[in-house]
């Protein structure tokens, strides 16, 4: 059985739902609420066998993984249908470069709106560089149905929680920023998002 130590309001973690969820995974969610009350040491235990603390973890029979990305490349390559890289060598390295820029431009200000402990200050300024880099995105929305083609991709299981938390997060996306709000609805429209969804994370949106 695969277990997910999965935090409940965790965006890292619900790219990971996401994608189990895509692929038709068999698989268990173990909550895991870091800032929270412990309420199960055991699973606790698990997440601090990471180096750095963090959600999601995957443990898989004698297998422990950390870190989204390759949380991700593990479900991805151990399940092979549907895909979600591109079959060919250069499609697939455009679409890791993408993600490091993800990974790069948006990851940090998601982390520091997501820690409790942030001050104001380092939230106000984490809000508008985040917000500057949507308005950025939303320039690589074409007329395709998702981000970079009219398949369901790896890039699209990453922006769809980041997506969902912009209202929660205080940010307001610019008035230039329409197909970015188009292609997140039909982001939140996929069942695989929908199925990932926590009861916390339902409210995150009215």
């Amino acid at each position: 059985m695969m277990y997910l130590y999965s935090g409940p309001t965790c965006p890292f973690s619900q790219m990971s739902r996401i994608l189990l969820n895509e692929k038709g995974c068999e698989f268990e969610v173990k909550s895991v609420d870091l800032d929270g009350v412990v309420q199960n040491e055991e699973d606790l235990a698990v997440v601090r066998m990471s180096p750095y603390g963090e959600l999601p973890v995957l443990t898989e029979r004698d297998l422990l993984l950390y870190n989204v990305y390759v949380v991700n490349e593990y479900i991805d390559e151990r399940f092979p249908h549907p895909q979600l890289m591109p079959a060919d060598p250069v499609g697939r390295a455009r679409t890791r470069l993408f993600l490091h820029v993800l990974e790069r431009e948006l990851f940090p200000h998601v982390k520091v709106l997501e820690n409790a402990r942030s001050n104001e200050d380092r939230r106000e300024l984490a809000r508008r560089r985040l917000r500057e880099n949507l308005d950025i995105l939303s320039m690589r929305v074409g007329d395709t149905k998702f981000l970079l083609s009219d398949d369901f991709g790896m890039i699209d299981v990453v922006l769809a929680p980041i997506l969902w938390r912009v209202p929660y997060y205080g940010i307001q996306l610019s008035a230039t920023a329409t197909k970015l709000e188009i292609y997140a609805q039909r982001l939140f429209a996929r069942q695989s998002f929908i199925d990932s969804m926590t009861a916390q994370e339902r409210t995150m949106r009215k």
